[in-house]
């Protein structure tokens, strides 16, 4: 596929087809890609120079097949072959740098004047050290994986990084789609990939897993500036490759946080912008010491009072690290920490007041003594989260090397809420009587606790002959226990509170064992065969009461069988394919299985199957890639508004639905100083046979049941556009333009117009300035203008439906996104 054909015409049949509109932005989309891939072409079409060479092992005279070459500054990067050689081919005349990079030795590095065809070889060092890299190489798609991924450097996280929280640094990667709750990026936010949401997207760091063993969730808030300490992240789509945790029903974040800098360093960032937002972060490193030794530190801080109302968000946390480097041995040890405060702002702005308060928050109002409406000021969410990650990597031979990991994570916390017109009953307790009258409500301050302990061991071999294989076999053993409980610490109406006094508890275990074997076989010079296979087992037992009383204790055994079997093809340096097939399994998260119907079945575990098939093509101005995918659901789990016994909604299984499309993505040199990234994704995703629940209160506990056929996925836009323009106008000062558009999007799942998030455009602009003074590394000044076109939109939402007195009614939250704000921040790197 060299070119793209893609007629307006088409675009706009496919997508009137499928939403019953017609979008003129469609047109302007594809008329983008199809002009840049033609400026492409052309630019192409004028190369007519090659450089090509040879990499060998300085050691012992061998060539290193796989080794990669990267024309720096370009888009282009290959791979030496069988015989460690590389061509590269259709150049203009002109000056490059070629580097050369094999992991575990050192980069080489060449500057050519090219005139003519040129021949170089490269003789790589092993590094003197081990590095990091080898944690997270098991987990990891690499370049020939037939895998759908995206990598985001630390460069690109950095150049943004002024207090946001992760997801919104890297909402520019395809498929990608941000929320957050105080409607400016910082506290509570979210992040959907393909549509998918985070309880059901696997997240390790440095191959540990992140994800919340019940929930299967993860909150970024209890990790404030883990961007300041990333290395970098791959992003894979869909099933992707075996990796420790949760499984991945729609995507994987693979964090490796920081690599080994072998020099001494300290930086300084603030940042501060609207909303009494500002953020300092301080870090410093040792470097190597005695070449073995090497110790790195950060402290962050971050507040930030949000747009929405009292949605303030109070943040710390620290990353330490530090270990021996030795050239066949790692030992290191790091240690991550956590601690948020922040004001509730869970239930988003109701639809009838959004047109005149868009910042309202509800959470924490009541009415005082004198029918006063007040706010408590202790509404709140505190939690501390702290991680211990210890690694020891050995390099067995040449062709062999092993990691394990110990982890521990230790979390603690509550969230206080004030409640009015509670009922003595709902907390076991029995209604006193004041003077002659018998009392069965009263306001109460009350906290829900968590207090869980997660810890467990990785471990991986990995092999490399060289030549043709490939073989990572590794797993993981992960226990975890949560305590959940809660207390009452204070209640209008005197009643006795005994210390410790908790109205419910219940408490988690959960063991996770899984083993995995991958294997990439270089068929031949062009073929790259990759298979993998992962059995996992998880054990999860519940006991004690919930919250409404009920005794949910349960006990559930899985045992999933995930395979995956793909092909990698190169037709030649500039031009690559891939297709691969995997399956994965999924169990019921914590809420889905205890807040099932007791007279139903408890939800079943969710498999799905994913087809994945994409092209690349290559060149040093462009880079083009085309994805194509189909996720087969069996069993997914959806809300369809089905309730228990005591009328909270559940989780049911739906036997088929599905999500399909493909995903565009296009970097473009567009000139020297002007480069051009963007992506878009079209998709469907459909429950097919879908069954909707509406509760009737005239006739409790009867519901109203409508069959709707095929339905679209609450949360999943067909239509998602992403765009980064970056300009160059002096030396060293850039001008940036992040643009996202986000189609229309359900809220739930029965394709009602009436119960919508309407498309949104949003722009911001970054423009930074580096200066290189004589007393330290460097100096960057930014700015980044949020929203600068002050679009209205909102980003999520939730409703409930209802009949009473024989007409419809719904409750109902939507969370608005902050308009223009600002973030301006100063870095100092010495």
């Amino acid at each position: 596929m060299v070119s793209l054909t893609f007629k307006d015409t088409t675009a706009m049949t496919l997508l009137s087809k499928r939403t019953g509109k017609k979008f003129k932005r469609i047109n302007y989309f594809s008329l983008c890609f199809c002009l840049s891939l033609f400026l492409a072409s052309a630019s192409i079409s004028y190369a007519q120079l090659s450089i090509s060479g040879k990499v060998m092992d300085a050691e012992t005279n061998m060539p290193m097949p796989g080794a990669h070459v990267i024309l720096v500054n370009t888009y282009f990067a290959t791979a030496t072959n069988a015989a460690g050689d590389f061509h590269i081919k259709n150049l203009k005349p002109g000056t490059y740098i070629v580097k050369a990079t094999y992991l575990g030795y050192k980069k080489e590095v060449r500057e050519i004047d090219l005139k003519a065809d040129t021949v170089i070889g490269f003789s790589l060092q092993q590094s003197p050290v081990m590095g990091d890299e080898v944690i997270i190489i098991a987990t990891r798609a690499s370049d020939k994986s037939p895998m759908t991924y995206t990598k985001v450097n630390k460069k690109e996280i950095q150049q943004i990084n002024l207090g946001q929280d992760l997801p919104y640094l890297i909402q520019s990667s395809p498929s990608v789609v941000t929320t957050s709750d105080a409607g400016t990026g910082i506290g509570y936010t979210g992040i959907r990939i393909r549509g998918t949401d985070l309880t059901r997207i696997n997240v390790t760091i440095n191959g540990i897993p992140l994800n919340d063993a019940e929930s299967q969730g993860v909150w970024w808030v209890d990790l404030p500036d883990i961007s300041s300490s990333v290395d970098d992240i791959q992003i894979q789509r869909g099933v992707g490759t075996s990796t420790n945790g949760a499984a991945a029903f729609g995507a994987s974040l693979n964090i490796r946080t920081q690599n080994l800098r072998p020099d001494p360093y300290a930086e300084l960032d603030g940042s501060f912008g609207s909303f009494n937002t500002w953020k300092t972060t301080v870090s410093a490193g040792t470097g190597l010491i005695n070449e073995k030794w090497a110790m790195d530190a950060r402290f962050s801080r971050i507040h930030s009072d949000g747009y929405i109302d009292r949605a303030f968000a109070d943040l710390l946390s620290f990353y330490a690290s530090g270990g021996y480097f030795g050239r066949k041995t790692m030992i290191k040890a790091t240690v991550f920490s956590g601690i948020e405060r922040t004001y509730q702002a869970w239930d988003g702005v109701p639809s009838d007041v959004i047109d005149t308060n868009r910042t309202y928050n509800g959470l924490g109002k009541y009415t005082d003594f004198y029918g006063n409406t007040q706010f408590y000021d202790n509404q709140t969410d505190n939690y501390k989260q702290t991680h211990y990650q210890l690694y020891w990597l050995q390099e067995i031979n040449l062709k062999w090397n092993f990691n394990m990991a110990l982890h521990y994570t230790k979390g603690k916390g509550y969230y206080e809420e004030y409640k009015e017109d509670q009922a003595f009953t709902d907390y076991g307790w029995i209604d006193p009587v004041v003077g002659d009258s018998l009392i069965t409500e009263t306001d109460l301050v009350r906290q829900r606790w968590l207090d869980n302990d997660f810890y467990g061991v990785t471990f991986a071999f990995n092999h490399d002959n060289r030549k043709r294989l490939r073989l990572n076999i590794g797993g993981s053993f992960n226990y975890y226990e949560g305590d959940h409980f809660g207390e009452i610490i204070w209640a209008e109406i005197a009643v006795t509170l005994y210390k410790d006094f908790r109205w419910y508890e219940n408490t988690g275990f959960k063991k996770d064992f899984n083993l995995y074997g991958k294997v990439q076989y270089q068929l031949s010079d062009k073929l790259n065969l990759y298979g993998d296979l992962q059995f996992r087992r998880i054990d999860y037992r519940i006991d004690g009461r919930d919250n409404d009383l009920r005794d949910i204790t349960q006990a559930h055994l899985y045992h999933f069988f995930n395979p995956k079997l793909g092909l990698y093809y190169e037709f030649d340096q500039r031009n690559k394919a891939y297709a691969s097939f995997a399956v994965g399994n999924r169990e019921p998260n914590r809420s889905a299985l205890i807040d099932a119907s007791p007279f139903r079945p408890y939800p079943i575990h969710e498999t799905l199957y994913d087809l994945e098939a994409g092209y690349q093509l290559l060149s040093t101005k462009m880079t083009f890639e085309a994805t194509f995918y189909y996720m087969l659901y069996k069993n997914q789990l959806v809300m369809t508004g089905r309730i228990n016994d005591v009328g909270d909604a559940v989780m049911e299984n739906v036997p088929h639905s599905y999500r399909s499309g493909i995903e565009l993505s296009l970097g473009i040199n567009i000139l020297r100083n002007l480069n051009w990234s963007v992506n878009a994704t079209f998709s469907r995703n459909k429950v097919r046979d879908f069954i909707s629940y509406t509760d009737n209160w005239d006739l409790w506990p009867f519901q109203i049941k409508d069959t709707l056929a095929s339905t679209d996925i609450s949360f999943s836009p067909a239509l998602l556009f992403s765009s980064v323009l970056d300009y160059a106008p002096i030396k060293n000062l850039h001008l940036v333009l992040y643009s996202k558009y986000v189609g229309k999007q359900y809220i739930d799942n029965t394709s009602s117009n009436e119960r919508k998030l309407d498309p949104y455009f949003v722009n911001d602009l970054l423009v930074s300035y580096s200066i290189y003074p004589g007393f330290m590394k460097e100096m960057v000044f930014s700015l980044k203008i949020n929203n600068i076109f002050n679009t209205q939109y909102e980003s999520n939402a939730w409703i409930y439906r209802y009949y009473y007195d024989n007409a419809y009614h719904h409750m109902d939250g939507y969370f608005p996104q902050a308009g223009i704000n600002f973030l301006a921040g100063i870095a100092f790197r010495f």
